[in-house]
């Protein structure tokens, strides 16, 4: 279905104001931003506008019962300068099973990819020319009925915001193993990306950070045994010649990136399984020089490596990076397809339209 989406172009832009050497991850905003309202069982007022903040009622019911989710996109171009979007469809259906755990509408996907194409193609000067760089796009949803009372919101806003980034994660990342406090369980809210888990993790990162490491090292909140997450990333390690993520159970989040990966790994014929991995079975293989690599993967960040495991009692130092051909060969593979440095077989890119 084509969706009439209105377009008020912004009068100046702020293009100027930034430095493409130099772009912090998330503090950048490009000039328009699309929006659509949910009324009466609807998407309504789709429109594209200048990027500005809006008002909300300081009753809307997402300041109270938390019904928001997002997405992580990027928008990159190739070496012919057009711009691309990596495995959309992807990310629009991910949003809607989100929308579907926390209670909320669906974006059809036609208008959720319109959406974006829309946004992208009139922002595309925002685009970082350099490999590892994009365009970030941000498609969010939450509840905006003006009640206070425990149900789900009738009335819904939907945006999709962008900004120029670089890597989210420069260096080489240090991991607390988490023992006390837990991300996400079984029959939780861990494969929807809503608001409210990435805020349950501040306090055990402000603590981690606190002990000298950059992020968490979730594990399963039954046995605290199990490895789930790293940060706000999937994880992977390579244990002699095979790489092993966390079986998605219903606790850890079904990363894009994370099934790019494991699609690039079996491609290239590298031995990869998918199961519950016990820090027990991590130690043992650190203990016996069998752990290779350990990297997290997601949209922002692509591949980050992880330099150091901490443990109560343990600390765990992993090889340089430049002893880590995997993590790279990843990490050379998604930014390639992006800068159209490697072909796209996949099929997984799709051109920017106006």
């Amino acid at each position: 279905m084509k969706y009439s989406i209105r377009i008020e172009k912004s009068s100046s832009s702020r293009l100027s104001q930034i430095d493409f050497s130099n772009i912090p991850f998330g503090r950048n905003f490009s000039d328009h931003m699309f929006v659509a309202d949910y009324k009466n069982g609807e998407w309504t007022d789709l429109r594209v506008v200048p990027f500005e903040p809006f008002l909300i009622h300081p009753g809307s019911m997402v300041l109270h019962y938390g019904q928001s989710i997002f997405e992580g996109m990027k928008a990159s171009k190739n070496n012919a300068g057009q711009a691309m979007l990596l495995r959309p469809e992807m990310h629009a259906q991910r949003f809607n099973r989100s929308a579907a755990r926390m209670s909320m509408p669906d974006v059809p996907e036609d208008l959720f990819l319109q959406a974006l194409h829309a946004i992208v193609h009139i922002d595309s000067a925002w685009i970082p020319p350099q490999e590892g760089s994009a365009l970030y796009l941000r498609p969010l949803m939450f509840a905006n009925d003006e009640f206070i009372g425990v149900h789900s919101s009738e009335n819904y806003r939907f945006i999709i915001m962008t900004g120029p980034v670089g890597p989210y994660y420069p260096k080489p990342i240090r991991l607390w193993a988490e023992r006390v406090y837990v991300r996400a369980v079984k029959g939780g809210t861990g494969e929807a990306k809503a608001a409210g888990n990435y805020a349950g993790s501040l306090l055990p990162a402000k603590l981690a950070a606190q002990r000298g490491f950059d992020q968490i090292m979730w594990m399963d909140a039954h046995e605290f045994k199990y490895i789930q997450e790293a940060g706000t990333m999937n994880i992977f390690f390579v244990i002699g010649d095979t790489v092993i993520t966390p079986a998605a159970d219903g606790a850890i989040l079904k990363g894009i990136t994370r099934d790019s990966i494991l699609h690039i790994l079996k491609d290239k014929g590298i031995p990869v399984e998918e199961r519950p991995i016990a820090i027990d079975e991590v130690i043992a293989a650190y203990h016996a020089g069998t752990l290779r690599e350990a990297f997290g993967a997601g949209t922002a960040a692509v591949v980050s490596h992880v330099i150091e495991i901490g443990t109560e009692d343990l600390l765990l130092q992993l090889p340089p990076v430049d002893q880590r051909p995997i993590g790279e060969l990843i990490k050379s593979e998604i930014n390639g397809l992006r800068s159209g440095r490697i072909p796209d077989t996949r099929g997984w890119l799709v051109p920017v339209v106006g």
